[in-house]
């Protein structure tokens, strides 16, 4: 079959990724063979802009050599990604460029083992030829996202769940027969790396527009290996979260943007090099109440499904605090009786994670008003309920009472950070005569 290949003009690129002169490096360093290819030509061909570059090039030979040359030449990171299949990344402060060598012995041949139409869409910028073998610039005016062939997809089945991710990204339809092929072929995706499914399963969870992609994945059979316990209703408060979150945004802005915060994580476990987070994936306030939603009520059981995604330790920790209290607030959802007491244990159990749990909370329909007052606290900075203040520390509580170090100091500290809460005392003077108090009190023996 002859390749389908059109002529741009020089005067249309504009500042999209196909212009050499958005590159970080001089398109003469590049074989007059190189093409670039994949996401970065889709998405200049339907205007989608980023200040990140993404560039991938496949080159008949030199790939690894070319990339190596021009990381000297600029002095930029050097990443050899896959020696095997001679692969090569070269990173700059504006973006990464893939070098590839090309597979099988035409570029065409090279195009026609990706994943899907709109992906296999090649640019020679040398030539400013488009080479579109596979129609893939018509599914690109379709809003389709259309498989090449299904041995491709079982080749990697990764691809199964990109398939949303991308319709999510770019706002295009699954075609019938791509979404037949993606069910039959679920089961796989079992077998791809969990950091690799987890960050696909990111996007899906940061962005709005992922949530209904998120929903036909679990209908198709995608999350059954990561997510047995899904359900719909699950999946419904996913998308009852989205609802909320454009109401906070409107009554709460700057709630709203606690909401937003990226959670601090570690790395746990090496990712593969050549799958990046998955853009515009984040992991939030957000996406934390969102994947409690997807998860079992059997706490130890959820938190073996977060390890298997290979989660960080601080996800789990925040996700699993959103599922061990929120039954709190549905056992009593009426929070505006609920004592200063109560409010300060809850705080103090919760912690950072109370954006995730008001959040979640709201969603299912604990009343808006009662939450509204505990939102109130918790953005501001010197509630005493919140974001207690300690009058005393430990070793003043020794050197005034005269005790050694023991459990009893941690029991009376969290007595007068109540008392304080509560407004029975004020200053370090009346905090240690409660102190006295507490301790000298014979009805308090069993508390010790």
């Amino acid at each position: 079959m002859t390749p389908s290949v059109t002529v741009l003009q020089e005067h249309t690129l504009g500042s999209s990724a196909l212009s050499p002169k958005t590159w970080p490096f001089d398109l003469a360093w590049l074989p007059s063979s190189a093409c670039l290819v994949g996401g970065s030509v889709r998405d200049a061909l339907l205007e989608r802009h980023s200040d990140y570059l993404d560039l991938d090039f496949v080159l008949p030979e030199g790939a690894v050599e070319t990339a190596r040359a021009i990381a000297r030449h600029y002095k930029a990171g050097f990443v050899l990604l896959d020696t095997e299949r001679q692969i090569a990344r070269v990173v700059f402060k504006q973006g990464t460029a893939d070098f590839a060598q090309q597979v099988g012995d035409t570029l065409e041949e090279d195009l026609r083992r990706r994943d899907f139409t709109i992906n296999a869409i090649a640019y020679n910028p040398h030539t400013l030829e488009l080479l579109d073998p596979l129609q893939g610039c018509q599914d690109l005016e379709r809003g389709l996202l259309r498989m090449i062939a299904p041995e491709n997809l079982a080749e990697d089945p990764l691809r199964l769940l990109r398939a949303y991710r991308q319709a999510a990204q770019l706002g295009f339809q699954v075609d019938g027969e791509t979404q037949q092929v993606i069910r039959q072929l679920a089961p796989n995706l079992a077998r791809i790396a969990a950091e690799r499914v987890q960050s696909e399963l990111n996007y899906l969870l940061s962005s709005r527009r992922g949530t209904p992609r998120l929903h036909g994945a679990w209908e198709d059979g995608l999350l059954q290996a990561w997510f047995p316990d899904a359900t719909a209703m699950g999946l419904t408060q996913v998308a009852a979260i989205d609802q909320t979150l454009r109401r906070l945004k409107e009554e709460w802005p700057g709630f709203y943007g606690i909401l937003q915060q990226r959670i601090r994580t570690s790395a746990s476990g090496k990712a593969a090099e050549k799958e990046p987070e998955a853009s515009g994936s984040t992991r939030t306030w957000v996406t934390t109440a969102k994947l409690a939603s997807l998860l079992p009520s059997d706490l130890t059981a959820a938190e073996a499904q977060l390890w298997k995604l290979k989660y960080s330790r601080a996800e789990i920790q925040a996700v699993m605090t959103v599922l061990k209290y929120l039954p709190e607030l549905q056992a009593d959802p009426n929070l505006e009786q609920w004592s200063l007491a109560q409010q300060y244990f809850f705080f103090q159990g919760v912690g950072a994670v109370f954006p995730a749990i008001a959040l979640m909370a709201i969603a299912i329909g604990i009343p808006l008003n009662g939450m509204a007052a505990m939102i109130d606290r918790f953005l501001d900075a010197n509630d005493p309920v919140a974001h207690p203040q300690p009058l005393l520390t430990g070793q003043d509580l020794m050197m005034a009472l005269k005790i050694p170090p023991s459990p009893r100091i941690g029991k009376l500290l969290a007595a007068l950070q109540l008392a304080r809460a509560e407004g029975k005392i004020a200053t370090r003077e009346e905090g240690i005569k409660l102190a006295e108090q507490l301790l000298g009190d014979r009805d308090l023996a069993d508390w010790w």
